[in-house]
């Protein structure tokens, strides 16, 4: 009896942990192309969409493009019969602020939030930027379609929107569009205070900047390869965990980079012929994104976006020198691929909302013995746990074992110095939450 009760047990652990979720499937069939497509051609019909550009026309400027936002926000809400309180965010930033700040300029963000239905106050983010430039970032009359950097992103965001927004989730999740990026991140910044002092708890955001592009100035083509850029620690931590740091490891388990793991995960799983690259870095070299206001606040945060950039299309007057067209325009702009990165967000969201919180505290123990021990805090809502582990040298979590609903464990046979270990809370549909790198030891 005792040994087919085992095992029984372990048959329903390996269907849990094992099942892959319909719905997830039916979330990547849902994402439309032709949908990014106009809403693409939208904003960079707005023709400037630049920080400081005019707000009182309603066919140009930063102004008529984030109202359009904000309407098709509110029509996603009205089909989903009022499930988003959509509404702007508001910062003034004075001239001078930087030298790309040449007069005083509101930057407005527009925000559509999904209420979780158990957990309100825990957030997921999806992010694209609204606004646009050329050459000179102080030229904010100029025609700067922004088609790629990033109607692709803001679209994409919109587009998630309309279809998550026919599920209902345990988390809230959040699509925003964010203005002030080229000045200086400045939308970013906003929020992230804006969610400190309302007391969120930011689970991650995915800014999305730059998601259409597939021909790569290197020469490079490619619609399946995308980056996921996270930074290691949090520029957050205290002296304390840094030293401990030397110690117990961790120099590559922070926050964000765990989100980026998961997501690089999830899509393996779900999206085979996509090919994630994690890139270990915040950003590109010595340039910045959106999720940067989130880390610099100590949230988890990374940037999805194209693999192959083609800097003649970036920030740059539209022109003809020397043969080549400069420009951020449509032609520049392959729809299908900003759809599949589009899904990429939408089924992580998705998998995170729907899943349980993660353990706040992981405890490993078992220096110099033959075995890895640990210790977590259980949490609401999880039917089991899961721990992960992987070589030093790997960059993402190569072995797990599900250990049902219990705070403790015990690797036998696992040397601690060996590896480098992990926790995650698994849901009662098999979603699990991001993975927590140890924050305490026990002997």
């Amino acid at each position: 009896m005792k040994r087919f009760l085992l095992l029984a047990l372990l048959i329903s652990a390996m269907t849990l942990t094992a099942q892959k979720d319909q719905r997830i499937y039916d979330i990547i069939d849902a994402v439309s192309a032709e949908r990014i497509k106009n809403d693409v051609t939208k904003l960079a019909n707005f023709g400037t969409r630049h920080t400081l550009s005019d707000t009182v026309s309603n066919t140009r400027g930063i102004g008529a493009a984030r109202r359009w936002i904000k309407s098709e926000f509110e029509k996603t809400s009205a089909a989903c019969k009022g499930c988003l309180n959509v509404f702007y965010q508001k910062d003034l930033v004075k001239k001078g602020a930087n030298d790309r700040i040449v007069k005083d300029v509101e930057v407005v963000n527009v925000l559509a939030v999904q209420k979780g239905t158990k957990y309100p106050n825990r957030y997921i983010i999806m992010s694209g930027d609204i606004d646009s430039r050329v050459s000179d970032p102080t030229n904010y009359t100029d025609d700067s379609p922004g088609a790629n950097d990033n109607a692709s992103g803001m679209a994409g965001t919109l587009e998630a929107a309309r279809v998550l927004s026919k599920y209902t989730f345990e988390n809230s999740i959040i699509y925003m569009g964010l203005s002030g990026e080229e000045q200086g991140l400045f939308g970013g910044g906003g929020i992230a205070q804006y969610a400190k002092d309302k007391g969120w708890e930011i689970i991650g955001i995915f800014n999305n900047d730059m998601i259409g592009n597939i021909k790569g100035v290197d020469g490079t083509i490619s619609n399946v390869d995308f980056r996921i850029f996270s930074e290691p620690v949090p520029p957050t931590e205290t002296e304390k965990q840094r030293k401990a740091r030397r110690f117990y490891g961790g120099e590559v388990d922070g926050v964000s980079r765990q989100l980026a793991r998961y997501v690089h995960k999830n899509v393996k799983q779900y999206m085979p012929e996509m090919n994630p690259m994690m890139i270990y870095r915040l950003d590109r070299f010595g340039r910045g994104g959106h999720h940067r206001p989130f880390n610099d606040a100590g949230f988890p945060g990374i940037r999805i976006m194209e693999a192959h950039e083609n800097y003649t299309q970036q920030h740059q007057d539209i022109r003809v020198e020397d043969g080549i067209a400069y420009g951020d325009v449509l032609e520049h702009v392959n729809f299908e691929y900003a759809a599949k990165l589009t899904a990429v967000n939408a089924i992580n969201m998705a998998s995170i909302a729907w899943a349980p919180p993660a353990p706040t505290t992981v405890k490993i123990g078992g220096i110099v013995e033959p075995a890895a021990k640990f210790q977590w805090s259980k949490v609401d809502g999880a039917k089991g746990y899961k721990i992960y582990w992987r070589d030093t040298t790997s960059p993402t979590w190569d072995y797990s074992r599900y250990v049902g609903d219990v705070s403790e464990f015990v690797l036998e046979g696992i040397v601690i110095d060996n590896y480098f270990f992990g926790v995650s809370a698994v849901g009662k549909d098999g979603f699990e939450s991001p993975v927590v790198f140890p924050n305490g030891i026990f002997r």
